[in-house]
């Protein structure tokens, strides 16, 4: 079905809620005294944008919206809800943020539901030119929101780094999907799809453009050799941006990569199984870039103090394990992707929720305000980054278990078995630097000048949330694996 702007607006709801959001922000900045209020604000616009993606998962009516511009599917009904809860979260933590108080509000809560928005369309773009619009989108909103703290030099520093990367990586990026548009004569993934169905043998055109695009989808994932900007963006944006970027952003760029993969480069055949077009094996070039991603995002990790930056290069290191999902090709991979995403919000997010209690309390990002953590008031933040840690390492029973689990499966069943050895190489290895926070915070003693950690009910209440479902999820996954199975599915047509 496909349906004109009129009547694409009907599915549309979210999106307009946010967009109108961020005008009321604006707005409402010049007038409203107590700024705090206008986080309040963000985090409603959120839920009710929430609410409003929800409403539409019983709606069966797949659709493509605003002549074929963007879609509505299981696939980015999923990914909208993601976003939703990163962005809650993120303004959740911006409530209670030291550094956040510092700057303008209604812009800074302004620029996160913008770059929300952006994400929505990254997640629903079916096709190359909305696609590119909604990856701009959010890298530009990013690129502000890191440089959000204007007198701190590493803020500063870190933005022109993300805008100067970003600026490259886009233009690599454009630069291919020019090439399948001149190979193929459309920008509608659709249409690309029957133009390389229709070709005959490989092309040397066809693989460059592949390679130049996935340049782009890489730099947004955080995959080597894309992946330079990460760690000073991570280190030198305000912790709950951080957050934002390494949770809601990852998940755009994946939504994006596989949206233009699976329906666009790849086929659906008679047995179930995906199968690549125009002769390019392109899986086995995410193969390699998964191997070298995790292995290089977690040996860079054992040499950080910063903690914000060792997590940096962690999400590096995820970003290749999710990325063995998509080399295998297969729906099994793509449940498996999804299902790690959800995983994924939750550990990592509470990471740097514990982070950013550390930071306002101590003002340290480092190994040292972790220091005895447990026993100076901080006993629960650091139980919580001990089970955080531990899911993110893969230890059972967290859910980052479940979701290695699910990945290694769908990695042995399609029999990339160095693959699957790589992969648990890389779990053992960063089991060590995981370890290393957690042994500051309960076996080193404090020098006894740490201030005291301590949490109010507000950051008490998304903590224990994010702590309850890492926990639960390992134990009981069914309905999250259920929904990833339902939302790994395309609009194709």
């Amino acid at each position: 079905m496909n349906l004109g702007p009129i009547e694409s607006l009907g599915y549309f709801v979210p999106e307009l809620i946010l967009g109108g959001s961020v005008i009321a922000l604006i707005l409402a900045d010049l007038f409203v005294t107590r700024k705090d209020l206008l986080g309040l604000g963000a985090l409603a616009a959120v839920a009710l944008s929430l609410v409003a993606v929800v409403m539409t998962l019983p709606d069966a009516a797949n659709a493509y919206l605003f002549n074929r511009m963007i879609v509505h599917d299981p696939f980015a009904v999923f990914f909208k809800v993601v976003f939703s809860l990163a962005t809650f979260a993120s303004i959740w933590m911006s409530l209670d943020s030291r550094e956040v108080r510092t700057v303008s509000q209604g812009e800074y809560y302004a620029l996160i539901l913008a770059s929300a928005l952006g994400m929505y369309f990254m997640a629903t773009a079916t096709n190359l030119l909305m696609a590119y619009l909604a990856l701009e989108f959010v890298s530009i909103t990013s690129y502000v929101l890191t440089g959000t703290l204007r007198h701190n030099r590493r803020a500063s520093e870190a933005s022109l780094k993300y805008l100067i990367y970003g600026g490259v990586a886009s233009g690599t990026m454009i630069y291919g999907m020019s090439w399948i548009f001149g190979l193929t004569g459309t920008m509608d993934y659709a249409g690309i799809n029957a133009g390389l169905a229709a070709a005959e043998g490989g092309s040397l055109a066809l693989f460059i453009a592949v390679l130049l695009t996935l340049a782009g989808f890489g730099y947004k994932v955080a995959a080597v050799p894309f992946h330079m900007w990460a760690p000073d963006v991570y280190t030198g944006a305000p912790i709950p941006v951080t957050a934002f970027l390494s949770v809601g952003s990852k998940a755009a760029g994946f939504a994006l990569l596989l949206r233009f993969f699976y329906p666009g480069l790849s086929t659906l055949g008679a047995d179930g199984q995906w199968a690549p077009l125009g002769g390019v094996q392109w899986p086995q070039i995410v193969l390699l870039l998964s191997m070298v991603s995790m292995t290089v995002g977690n040996l860079a990790a054992l040499q950080q103090d910063n903690i914000k930056r060792l997590l940096a290069y962690s999400s590096i290191a995820h970003a290749g394990y999710m990325l063995m999902g998509l080399a295998v090709l297969s729906d099994e991979g793509l449940r498996s992707i999804l299902f790690y995403v959800v995983v994924y919000y939750l550990m990592n997010i509470g990471a740097f929720a514990i982070v950013m209690l550390v930071a306002n309390a101590t003002g340290r990002e480092d190994f040292e305000g972790f220091r005895g953590l447990a026993w100076r008031g901080g006993a629960i933040p650091a139980v919580a980054m001990a089970i955080f840690l531990f899911s993110l390492a893969g230890i059972p029973p967290m859910a980052g278990f479940i979701g290695k689990f699910y990945l290694f499966a769908a990695v042995i069943r399609a029999e990339y078995y160095v693959l699957a050895l790589v992969g648990g190489l890389n779990s053992v290895v960063s089991l060590y630097y995981y370890a290393r926070i957690v042994r500051a915070m309960f076996l080193d003693q404090p020098t006894g000048n740490e201030p005291p950690v301590e949490m109010d009910w507000s950051m008490g209440g998304l903590v224990a949330a994010l702590t309850l479902a890492t926990v639960v999820f390992g134990l009981y996954w069914i309905p999250v694996i259920n929904l990833a199975d339902r939302s790994a599915r395309f609009l194709i047509e």
